[in-house]
């Protein structure tokens, strides 16, 4: 399986050995879309769903989410972060869109691009979680990662 770090000369799965690699500042960002019914997302605007703050209440589940990505993601290495940020806010546009980013750093030995996209996936499946009862139509979209520095390979920015 050539190229692929996560698996051995035999092909099982397996956690990478990172413990030569130089501790180094690391930073990922990843985004997120939730779609849904302008009137919806009016009720998001307004501060007027049923389960209360859902931009609030998303923000934080995205910082807690990656937090805890390697009880998550079976190979993924547990990290100690220094910085997770979480942000959501309607398109500007005027789509009935609702936009997440998150933004996660470290100094240490691997990436934090699945911290990235752990912390906009669960943002935004809160954003759903809470304007389900009036939007069942509701869509998660679009989860990418759109930045990733620091590290052997460098930095990389979705065009």
């Amino acid at each position: 399986m050539a190229g692929l770090t996560h698996f051995d000369d035999k092909g099982a799965a397996r956690m990478v050995d990172v413990g030569a690699k130089p501790a180094t500042a690391r930073e990922a960002a990843a985004r997120a879309v939730v779609r849904m019914a302008p009137e919806t997302l009016a009720l998001v605007r307004e501060g007027r769903a049923r389960k209360g703050d859902v931009l609030g209440v998303a923000r934080l589940a995205g910082i807690m989410a990656a937090k805890r990505t390697a009880e998550l993601i079976p190979l993924c290495h547990p990290l100690a972060l220094t910085r997770v940020e979480v942000d959501l806010w309607p398109d500007e546009a005027g789509a009935p869109l609702v936009h997440v980013e998150a933004r996660v750093g470290t100094l240490g030995q691997t990436g934090v691009e699945m911290e990235a996209l752990t912390a906009a996936s669960v943002a935004a499946l809160t954003v759903y979680d809470m304007l389900k009862a009036v939007d069942r139509g509701m869509s998660v979209e679009s989860l990418r990662v759109v930045l990733k520095d620091g590290g052997r390979s460098g930095r990389y920015e979705a065009p």
